[in-house]
């Protein structure tokens, strides 16, 4: 049985992971970790991880920024490996996790359902055969109106792979809006929704004369993120220290 403490326990994906692993006989939330707690959950809750007193084999982090340094330094000092899944990290944040990447495993992933990371393979082979031909790329992400970080974390992981089999003068554009000019074909755009109670849609496209490819991924529930997180944990609980992604789990 893989013991698992559920950092931001009573946030919406905390509460979605608590509910799908009530009948999991292979892994169960033995300690949760908010700073607001109701009572709702069957397991202990503690304000921080300092002071968590509940031994666990992995930690599944869908919390805010501001508390990853902290998750960071109990996960080194108690050998605890992390499942990281919030977004809108600052680069120093990233460095930090790639430093503790060294001492204990560490897998991060800013999309961590299935259809997302196949995604991020098929864009890549598409991107070498159509970008050199002339197709202009473009990714438009839509999410729901409580949603601070922008753009996604997905659509900057999607961005990033097309980018990383492309020239390295290609770059992202955010806006045009301040400016009167055409499209620069070095340019990959990236635009950004919010609205309503979207839970997420990804749509990548390749623009070329007289023909269009598309590339769509919709999320209709929260779940599947919760399912992704679960199986990643279950990967990582025992492994040695390293950077692991979603291409791992699924491989």
């Amino acid at each position: 049985m893989i013991r698992i403490i559920m950092h931001g326990c009573n946030g919406k994906m905390g509460q979605v992971i608590t509910n799908l692993l009530k009948d999991d006989e292979n892994a169960r939330i033995v300690a949760g970790i908010d700073p607001y707690d109701d009572g709702r959950n069957s397991y202990p809750v503690f304000s921080s991880l300092d002071s968590c007193v509940v031994k666990a084999d992995v930690i599944i982090d869908f919390a805010s920024p501001k508390a990853m340094d902290s998750l960071l330094e109990y996960s080194v000092k108690e050998g605890v490996p992390a499942v990281l899944c919030t977004t809108g990290l600052s680069d120093e944040q990233i460095k930090n996790i790639e430093e503790a990447s060294k001492k204990v495993a560490i897998l991060k992933s800013a999309n961590m359902s299935l259809g997302i990371n196949i995604m991020f393979k098929l864009l890549q082979a598409v991107a070498k055969i159509l970008v050199p031909a002339g197709f202009d790329v473009e990714l438009v992400e839509k999410h729901h109106n409580q949603k601070v970080d922008a753009p996604s974390g997905t659509a900057l992981a999607l961005a990033d792979a097309i980018k990383e089999v492309l020239p390295d003068d290609y770059f992202y554009k955010y806006d045009r809006t301040q400016e009167n000019a055409k499209r620069d074909p070095k340019e990959i755009g990236i635009s950004v929704i919010r609205g309503g109670t979207i839970v997420g849609e990804h749509e990548v496209i390749f623009a070329g004369e007289d023909e269009v490819l598309e590339f769509k991924h919709t999320a209709y529930s929260k779940s599947i993120f919760a399912k992704g997180a679960i199986e990643a944990a279950k990967f990582l609980a025992g492994k040695p220290a390293g950077f692991y992604d979603m291409k791992d789990v699924i491989g």
